[in-house]
Order: structure tokens, then sequence, then C-alpha cells
């Protein structure tokens, strides 16, 4: 890990936590402020607090690298150049997660280079879980302490699959048919990529719709712990598309089919 780069961790750590912070105070009320999005979906006032807490936060804390935020995104407000590297944020994945009040929501944080996402936290702020992924440091922590996070060989009996509480399409299914499945495991947002990292499943599919933001962070974070993530069709997941959409994508522990 590049000197830069590990001096951003705690300080990227923290504002992800302070995100939390704010995000919690809406779900503790009775009104989260809901409202739809043009592409359909749901947006709170906690996604367009967490993400000012979080906008701030980077431009004092590294003002000469660019952000794509989901919420500034679909506001329009997108960097006109990205170069070598930049910040992709999503203040509250699993919206539907936050509605429902099951506590599987995440604040998002990734500073990718090259089109490699080489840092990220993932924070949980209702279940007390931050995981850090960056290269040369991979670590959950809880209320029980810090511990390192690595990914495991799949259990001789098959894999352990995740599966979305939200989004489980027939793509996805279909593939899953193919694979030799010992279990299911279900989670939210990014929360998937944090369960492969410390080695509680084997393989993520997703078929579905995802924008960058959406996975850089738990992508990183995977990345640190010694698995991968590739698209369906074979090459690694890169980062600074147009659009910011991704393509069919599947996250792997140590041990892959095929």
């Amino acid at each position: 890990m590049s000197a830069a780069t590990a001096a951003l961790v705690d300080p990227v750590r923290k504002l992800a936590l302070k995100a939390g912070e704010v995000i919690l105070e809406v779900y503790a009320a009775d009104d989260p402020g809901t409202r739809e999005k043009a592409d359909r979906t749901p947006v709170t006032e906690a996604d367009v607090r967490a993400e000012a807490v979080i906008l701030a936060g980077l431009a004092e804390l590294a003002p000469d690298i660019p952000v794509v935020a989901e919420e500034s995104v679909a506001a329009g407000r997108i960097p006109a150049e990205l170069g070598k590297a930049f910040w992709l944020v999503d203040p509250l994945d699993g919206t539907k997660e936050f509605l429902s009040g099951n506590g599987e929501f995440t604040v998002n944080i990734a500073l990718v280079e090259d089109g490699v996402p080489v840092l990220g936290v993932v924070h949980a702020p209702a279940i007390g879980l931050t995981y850090v992924g960056a290269p040369g440091l991979a670590e959950r922590t809880d209320a029980d302490g810090t511990r390192p996070l690595e990914v495991v060989p799949a259990p001789p009996e098959g894999f352990r699959a995740l599966v979305s509480r939200s989004h489980l399409d027939p793509d996805t299914e279909k593939w899953l048919a193919d694979l030799r499945v010992a279990s299911f495991v279900q989670a939210g947002s990014s929360l998937k990529f944090c369960r492969i990292a410390e080695g509680a499943a084997d393989v993520y599919p997703r078929f579905g719709r995802t924008m960058e933001w959406d996975i850089a962070a738990g992508h990183a974070v995977v990345r640190a712990a010694g698995g991968t993530v590739r698209t369906a069709a074979g090459p690694p997941l890169q980062y600074g598309k147009p659009g910011f959409d991704n393509p069919p994508f599947v996250a792997y522990g140590r041990t892959s089919p095929g």
C-alpha cells in the first residue's frame, strides 16, 4: 500500500462512521423523508444528509481527487474528468433494508486508482460493523474489537452462495442452478462482499443492475482479503466505465468454480 493510500485509511473510516451517525438519526425518526428518484428507486433524508457529510469530508481530506457520489449523479453533478484516481460514494446502500428496519444497510466509500478499488470502507451503523480493505490491510471492527479478514476455501460439499434479500433475478438464479451449492446465505447491501471477505460465504453472483458506487467499497474489502470480483464473462471488474453501470459480475472467495 502506498504511503498516500495508507494515510487515507483512518480518515475515511472516521468519515464513514460520522455519516453513519447522521443516518441513525434519521433511522430513529418517525418519517425518513422518503421520495422517489427519476429511476423510480427510493431515496431518503438519510441518503442526502450522509452524502453531504461525506462530500464535505472528502473535499477537506483530498481536494484534488474527484468524487462520484450516488445522489450527486442523480442530480446531474458528475465530475468532468475522473483522472487516475477518484472516489466512489454510496452514502446509504440498501435503502430498502433501511426502510424495512432490518439494519443491513451500509455507508460505502471507495478510492479507485487506474480502474481498481484500492481502498474501501463499508460501515453498517445499525449493527455496529465496519469493514476496511486496502493493500495489506483487511479488517472487521465490531463491539468485540478488530480482527483481520481472509477469504477461505469453499467447503468440500459445495459453495456457500450469497443471495440478496431484495434483488434475486432470474439470470442470477439460472447461474446458481449450474453451481454446486451446499447452502445459501442471505445478506443485504454491500455486506454480501464483506461476508465473503470474512470467510462466511464463497461466491456472490449479481446479474441484475448495479452501479459502481454500489459495490466498489465491498470489492476493495474482498480484494484486500484475498478474493476476486470478475465480470460474468471472466475479466476483472473495472471502474470508471461510461455511465458507471456494472455488467453482471461474480465475487469469489479463495476458490472459484471452473
